[in-house]
């Protein structure tokens, strides 16, 4: 279901051989021109801390690299065969494209394709941070040459994973965007259509059925404006979130209840939405999705919280695993 969550300074590791998807070959019926897969930008396995987390490839608010599991970016991903599919087939409910022309909305479509299977390369959710990879640098890039031509403005890539990788508040587009102080993603992909998703919820039902963030900000600061979110890492430790996540209540509602109304992320347009009130799976799913999509873009476009501060991925699971009971 969904991504979404974003950094502050984007390295692009000019000295490091760019790592490019290895394009496994499963059952698919349409090949992948490898000279338009966006390139990783980074290796795995850099500077090891001893407890499984190496550099990613930005740097977070502190100024230091984002930790990544070691084994990010991997060495090969199936992006041939969700492109064949036009869905994550780890994750079907997440859509992705993959054109071929050089337009800036087809380079940002390739890039989320690539961000969306990085994140779910072993399932829902389960995969690498987009911190492990320049992703976000090369994103910026693109847009950057479109504004200097003076083309149409430039669709920002979205990612339809929400990512558990923290976001830092001051940062990117919303590749589910989403990076992380460490660690790595878990993402609520993006619901089908709901039965009744034409029907405009009223604010008391907005505010009643909304999914509840489960945690509160300023828990266990460090000194340097990160604190304890939601989510252990791989390390069996809190991933790290800005001291100001998740939102208080009153602002998180207020901030759902205007993208439900506009439809999509009034800050971050291209990044629809739905709030069906009915209680199906696919339904519960997509407020999850509305709710992720919010936070992360907050304060503007991949400008927002992370999903690892909150306990929206427990809640999916938990969803899930109710409807195949």
């Amino acid at each position: 279901m969904l991504f979404v969550k974003v950094f502050s300074t984007v390295v692009l590791a000019g000295s490091v051989a760019a790592v490019p998807f290895r394009v496994l070959r499963p059952q698919s019926k349409r090949d992948v021109d490898p000279t338009l897969v966006p390139s990783f930008g980074w290796p795995s396995g850099v500077n090891p801390d001893g407890t499984g987390n190496c550099d990613g490839a930005v740097n977070g608010t502190n100024g230091k690299p984002i930790e990544v599991p070691c084994q990010c970016p991997p060495n090969s991903t199936l992006l041939i065969g969700n492109v064949a599919a036009g869905f994550v087939t780890t994750n079907p409910t997440v859509k992705l494209s993959f054109p071929t022309d050089n337009s800036t909305a087809s380079q940002n479509a390739r890039l989320n394709a690539a961000a969306v299977t990085l994140q779910n390369l072993e399932g829902p959710g389960i995969g690498c941070p987009i911190s492990s990879t320049t992703f976000s640098a090369q994103q910026k890039a693109i847009n950057a040459e479109t504004s200097t031509s003076g083309s149409s403005s430039p669709t920002p890539v979205t990612s339809t994973a929400v990512s558990t990788t923290p976001v830092s508040p001051s940062a990117i587009p919303t590749m589910s965007t989403i990076t992380s102080t460490t660690s790595m993603d878990c993402s609520i992909p993006t619901s089908t259509a709901s039965t009744n998703s034409s029907v405009t919820p009223t604010d008391e039902q907005i505010a009643t059925l909304a999914p509840p963030l489960g945690w509160q900000s300023g828990i266990n600061p460090d000194g340097t404006g990160n604190c304890d979110g939601a989510v252990n890492g791989t390390n069996g430790k809190p991933i790290l979130i800005p001291c100001q996540c998740p939102p208080d209540q009153t602002h998180y509602i207020a901030n759902l209840t205007a993208n439900i109304r506009a439809g999509h992320v009034i800050l971050n347009p291209t990044v629809l939405l739905t709030f069906p009130t009915d209680n199906s799976t696919a339904s519960q799913n997509a407020r999850l999705n509305a709710a992720a999509v919010t936070i992360q873009n907050l304060n503007g476009a991949g400008k927002g919280c992370p999903i690892v501060a909150t306990t929206f991925n427990a809640q999916q699971k938990a969803i899930n695993a109710e409807s195949t009971s």
